[in-house]
């Protein structure tokens, strides 16, 4: 693998920790007037989203990590597996629910989404931005029942489960923000 000094060291670089891929978030070259230069970096591991800040010396190298960002379709699940295929090499990948990184519950087919890639292995997964999912139960909204914020929870066709307005209805189609898991609209008929 290829190392980088700490002075090459930049935001979104991704890195091997104790065999680990990481991006790292913040980066922070220090030269204090008495002693050996430093770099201050926060980074956080691509698995298992676990952020941690370390300090090296300026003549210290780290590991860049064999990482891939893909633009991949998701086709379908079989329970164990989520199921990818590159749209121009028609190449399947299959990613384990660890791998998924929360995705799962966003999916419901045919979607483009960019697959991290280490060793040739999904390790994350990232959806669309936005996705249009169907509401499968919700209680019926009360007019004047708004002294609690004005929102109720809406189960979707994925399973996931939402904060929606007391207007929203059942079996009506809306428009989720999959970074914030939060609703965003009705979706256009």
């Amino acid at each position: 693998m290829a190392t980088v000094g700490m002075n090459d060291v930049k935001n979104g670089m991704k890195i091997l920790v104790n065999n680990e891929p990481a991006v790292i978030t913040e980066t922070e070259y220090v030269k204090p007037g008495k002693g050996q230069a430093f770099t201050r970096m926060k980074y956080r591991f691509i698995k298992s989203g676990r952020v941690v800040e370390m300090t090296m010396k300026a003549t210290d190298d780290v590991e860049k990590a064999d990482v891939v960002d893909t633009n991949m379709n998701y086709m379908y699940t079989d329970g164990e597996y989520w199921h990818f295929m590159d749209p121009e090499s028609f190449e399947q990948v299959q990613a384990t629910k660890a791998g998924m990184g929360g995705a799962d519950k966003w999916l419901k087919g045919e979607e483009s989404c960019i697959v991290t890639l280490w060793n040739g292995e999904p390790i994350f997964v990232q959806p669309p931005n936005f996705v249009e999912l169907k509401i499968t139960e919700t209680d019926p909204g009360v007019r004047g029942d708004t002294s609690g914020g004005g929102g109720k929870p809406a189960t979707l066709e994925t399973g996931a489960v939402v904060r929606v307005p007391l207007f929203v209805n059942q079996d009506e189609i809306i428009k989720v923000d999959t970074r914030s898991g939060e609703y965003s609209a009705r979706a256009a008929k």
